[in-house]
C-alpha cells in the first residue's frame, strides 16, 4: 500500500515536458492567446446571459455582478498566469498538477477539465444548431424533423445533423495546424466583436436612464447572486493556458494573453449590460433572445439577423478553441502514458496532435448529435471550480521549487494570501452546486480512477 502511495504521488519532470513538446510548433504570439481567450469566452452568453440575470437577479445592478465575477475571476486568472509562465507546457492544469501534486492529482485535474470542455462543446454545439435552424428558417429553408435533433424517437428526431456537421468543421480546421487555425478564429473573432459593437453603438441611442431606475430591486443580494450567476459566463480563459507548448515567448505572452482575456471580456459584458438594461425594464428581459427583443422594442429589428449572425460566431470560436485546448489535454496524457500512447503523437507535417483530435471530434460528435446535455450541463462548473481551487493553491507550493526557475516570469501580487483567497471564493462557489449535479461528478470521478489505476499506472512513463 506504501508503494503504490509513493507511487501515485511521484511527480512529473518539468524538463521531460518540455522536451517532449518540443515537436509541438512555437508560432502563437500575445495578439492571437488573447483572441483565442476572447473567442473561448465570448460566445452566445453574451447575447442572453445579461438579460436573464437582469430580469430575475440583479436588475440594473447586474453591471455591479459582473464586476464582483471578475474579481473572483481574476484572482484564479493571475493564478493561471503565473504557472502558465513558469510552466510553459502542453496540458494546462493537468500538466501543473501532475508535477506540482504528483500524478495522481494531475489526473483527477485531467479528468476533471475532460468532463468541461466535452460537455461545453457539445451543449454549444446544440445552441448552434438551434440558431441555425431559426436563421434557415427565415430564408423559408427547414431541415427533416428527423435531422433537427438528438435521438428522441418518439418526437420523431433521431440526430442533431447541424450540430455533427460543424464539429467536424472545427476539427477539419484545427488539423491544418495552430497558426492556421488561429487565423481563422482572429478573423471570426473581429466580426464577432463587430456586431456586439454594432449594437451598443445602435442601442446607445435608445437608452432611457429612467429605465435604470431602481437601480438595485432585488438589493446587494440579487447582485451578489447575479455574480455567482455570471462567474460562468468567464469559463474559457483558461483555455488559454494550454496552448502555452505553442507560444513564442511563453513568459511574456501567456500572462497578456490571460489578464487581457479577461479585461477585454470584462468591458464588453458590462458595456452590453448597461446599454441593454438602458433600452428596455430590466422586467421585461427574461426572454431567450434579450438582445434581438431589445432591438425590436425599439424598432430595429432588422438587426436582429445581424445579431443572430454574432451568436453564432461566438458559439463557432468558443467550439474551436475549447475543442482545441481538450485536444492538447489529451495530447499531454497520452503522452504521459495515462491514456493510450498514440493519443500523444504529434503529426510531423501540421505539428498538432491530430490523433487526440479525431478522438475528441468522435466523441463530442456523438454527444452533440445523439444525446440530451441539458440535465448534464451544470457538471461544467463543478470540473472547472476544481481546477480552480487546485490552480490557485498550487502556487504556495510552486514558489517553494528550487528546480523551477522564473525569475522574469509574472508573479501573483500579495502572496500568499491573494492564492488561498482565490482558493476559498472557489470553494464557496462549489458550496452553492446541487446535491444532484455532485453526485454526476463523483461517479465521473469514481469511473476515471478506475481507469486510472487499471490502465494508467501499469502503463505511465513515470512508472
Amino acid at each position: 500500500m506504501h508503494n503504490l502511495l509513493s507511487r501515485v504521488l511521484q511527480k512529473a519532470s518539468l524538463d521531460d515536458y518540455i522536451s517532449k513538446d518540443k515537436k509541438m510548433e512555437r508560432s502563437l504570439t500575445s495578439k492571437d492567446l488573447i483572441l483565442m481567450g476572447v473567442g473561448a469566452v465570448i460566445g452566445a452568453g453574451i447575447f442572453i446571459t445579461p438579460g436573464e440575470v437582469a430580469a430575475q437577479s440583479a436588475g440594473p445592478g447586474i453591471m455591479i455582478s459582473f464586476l464582483i465575477a471578475t474579481l473572483v475571476c481574476s484572482t484564479s486568472a493571475m493564478c493561471y498566469a503565473e504557472f502558465s509562465s513558469a510552466l510553459p507546457i502542453a496540458g494546462s492544469a493537468y500538466s501543473y498538477g501532475s508535477i506540482i501534486y504528483g500524478e495522481l492529482m494531475g489526473w483527477i485535474l485531467g479528468w476533471a477539465l475532460i468532463l468541461e470542455y466535452m460537455l461545453a462543446v457539445a451543449s454549444v454545439a446544440s445552441g448552434f444548431s438551434a440558431y441555425l435552424q431559426s436563421f434557415l428558417s427565415g430564408f423559408g429553408l427547414k431541415i427533416p424533423t428527423a435531422l433537427s435533433g438528438y435521438f428522441d424517437p418518439a418526437h420523431g428526431t433521431y440526430i442533431n445533423i447541424f450540430s455533427v456537421l460543424i464539429v467536424l468543421l472545427i476539427a477539419a480546421i484545427l488539423f491544418i495546424g495552430a497558426k492556421s487555425s488561429t487565423r481563422i478564429n482572429d478573423i471570426i473573432v473581429v466580426i464577432k466583436l463587430l456586431i456586439i459593437l454594432l449594437f451598443l453603438a445602435v442601442g446607445f441611442f435608445y437608452i432611457k436612464p429612467a429605465n435604470w431606475s431602481p437601480f438595485l430591486p432585488f438589493g446587494m443580494k440579487g447582485v451578489l447572486h447575479g455574480a455567482s450567476l455570471v462567474f460562468f459566463a468567464y469559463l474559457g480563459f483558461d483555455t488559454v493556458s494550454s496552448a502555452a507548448a505553442e507560444v513564442k515567448n511563453p513568459k511574456k505572452s501567456m500572462p497578456v494573453g490571460i489578464i487581457g482575456t479577461l479585461i477585454i471580456c470584462t468591458i464588453l459584458y458590462i458595456l452590453v449590460s448597461v446599454v441593454l438594461t438602458g433600452m428596455v425594464s430590466y422586467k421585461h428581459l427574461n426572454v431567450a433572445d434579450p438582445v434581438s427583443f431589445a432591438l425590436q422594442v425599439v424598432g430595429q429589428g432588422k438587426l436582429a439577423g445581424i445579431i443572430s449572425l454574432g451568436a453564432m460566431a461566438g458559439m463557432f470560436t468558443m467550439m474551436m478553441m475549447m475543442i482545441y485546448s481538450i485536444s492538447r489535454l489529451i495530447y499531454s496524457i497520452g503522452r504521459d502514458g495515462l491514456l493510450p500512447k498514440f493519443l500523444g503523437k504529434v503529426n510531423a507535417k501540421h505539428r498538432v496532435p491530430t490523433n487526440s483530435i479525431v478522438i475528441v471530434t468522435i466523441i463530442i460528435a456523438i454527444m452533440s448529435g445523439f444525446v440530451s446535455l441539458d440535465k448534464l450541463i451544470s457538471l461544467v462548473n463543478i470540473g472547472t471550480l476544481i481546477a480552480f481551487t487546485f490552480i490557485s493553491l498550487g502556487i504556495i507550493p510552486l514558489r517553494k521549487r528550487d528546480d523551477i526557475k522564473d525569475q522574469n516570469g509574472f508573479k501573483v501580487p500579495f502572496y500568499p494570501y491573494l492564492p488561498i483567497i482565490s482558493a476559498l471564493l472557489c470553494l464557496l462557489l462549489l458550496s452553492q452546486i446541487s446535491i444532484d449535479t455532485w453526485i454526476f461528478a463523483l461517479i465521473w470521478y469514481a469511473f476515471g480512477l478506475v481507469i486510472y489505476f487499471t490502465y494508467g499506472v501499469p502503463h505511465s512513463h513515470l512508472n
